[in-house]
C-alpha cells in the first residue's frame, strides 16, 4: 500500500486547516498545521485514519495516539480529551474522518454472520472503548477507492454509498472486526442505552432507566457498559454531560446555558464537577479557550 499516495490525494483537496466535506455523507477530509493541546470531545461512532502526522486522544486516562500505522475505530459514543500536539507547519496532520452508520453497519454485521458464521473477536492494541487497528491491504483499497471519487460529482453521487460500504466491510473483516460486531449486532442493549442518553444530554437520566433500555438488570448492566467503555454508567453520563458543556463554552455559549444545556439544573453543581475535571472553573476554561483561538 502505497499511503504518500493517498497523502497527496488528500492534501490536493484540501488548502487549509479543519473539516471539509468529501460529499460522500459522513466522510471528511482534515488538515492540521497547528498544535492543539488535548482538549474535551466526544467521539461520535467513526474511523479517523491518518495518513500524516499523528493525533491522541485520552479515555479514561489511557493515552491512544494514532498515525499512519494504525487507524482508530470507536464504535460508540465516546466522551475523550482530543487533540495534534505535534502538528506543525513542517509536519503536517492529514487524515480521513468516516462516521459509521448505524444501519448500514447492522445491515452488513447481519450479512457476515449469515454468509460466514460468527466474526472472529480479535482486539487491536488498548482497551475497552476506543481500538487502534492496524491498515490492511483490503481497507488502504477501499478507502483509496472511495477517495478517488472526489474528482467527479457524479461518479461520486452514483458510487459514494457502494465504496463506503467496502470501507465498512473491511473495518469488519480487519482487526477491528469483533469489537465492531458487537457494537453494531442487532439488539445491543448497551449502545441502545448510550444513543437514546446522547440523543437528549438536556433530559433526566436514571441508570435504572438505561438498564431497562437495553434489557438488563442494574447489576448487569453496569458490567457489561464498562466493559464496552471502561467507565461506570454514571461516570460516562457525567464525562458526556461536561465533555459537550465544554465544546458549547469554547463554541461561545454562556456558562449558564451550556450548564441548562446538557442537563445540569445546578450551576454550582456544574461548576463544581467542571472544575473537579478540567482543573479550571468552566469561565476560566472558556476564558483561556477565546484567548488561544
Amino acid at each position: 500500500m502505497d499511503k504518500q499516495q493517498l497523502k497527496h490525494l488528500i492534501a490536493s483537496r484540501i488548502h487549509e486547516d479543519g473539516l471539509v466535506e468529501t460529499g460522500i455523507k459522513g466522510v471528511q477530509l482534515f488538515r492540521a498545521t497547528t498544535a492543539i493541546p488535548c482538549a474535551p470531545a466526544v467521539y461520535e461512532p467513526s474511523v479517523i485514519a491518518i495518513v500524516s502526522g499523528a493525533k491522541e486522544a485520552v479515555l479514561d486516562g489511557e493515552r491512544y495516539v494514532y498515525d499512519d500505522s494504525r487507524y482508530m475505530c470507536c464504535p460508540l459514543s465516546m466522551p475523550v480529551t482530543a487533540g495534534t500536539p505535534d502538528a506543525s507547519p513542517d509536519n503536517p496532520l492529514y487524515g480521513v474522518y468516516i462516521c459509521l452508520d448505524q444501519r448500514v453497519m447492522t445491515e452488513l454485521v447481519m450479512e457476515l454472520e449469515n454468509a460466514s458464521g460468527p466474526i472472529a473477536d480479535k482486539r487491536p492494541t488498548g482497551r475497552q472503548g476506543i481500538w487502534l487497528a492496524r491498515w490492511s491491504q483490503p481497507f488502504f483499497d477501499a478507502l483509496f477507492r472511495l477517495l478517488q471519487l472526489g474528482s467527479s460529482p457524479v461518479d461520486t453521487a452514483i458510487l459514494g454509498n457502494a465504496r463506503l460500504r467496502e470501507v465498512y466491510y473491511a473495518i469488519l473483516r480487519g482487526e477491528a472486526g469483533g469489537m465492531a460486531t458487537q457494537a453494531f449486532a442487532p439488539g445491543n442493549g448497551i449502545a441502545r442505552s448510550i444513543a437514546h442518553m446522547t440523543s437528549d444530554l438536556g433530559a433526566p437520566v436514571s441508570i435504572d432507566d438505561m438498564a431497562a433500555r437495553a434489557g438488563m438488570s442494574r447489576a448487569v448492566f453496569h458490567r457489561k457498559f464498562k466493559q464496552a467503555t471502561t467507565l461506570s454508567p454514571v461516570q460516562f453520563v457525567k464525562s458526556m454531560r461536561l465533555n459537550n458543556a465544554a465544546m458549547k463554552i469554547a463554541a461561545g455559549m454562556t456558562v449558564n446555558e451550556a450548564a441548562l444545556d446538557v442537563g445540569y439544573v445546578s450551576a454550582s453543581q456544574f461548576s463544581r464537577e467542571f472544575k473537579r475535571l478540567y482543573g479550571q472553573s468552566p469561565r476560566q476554561w472558556g476564558h483561556a479557550q477565546h484567548l488561544s483561538a
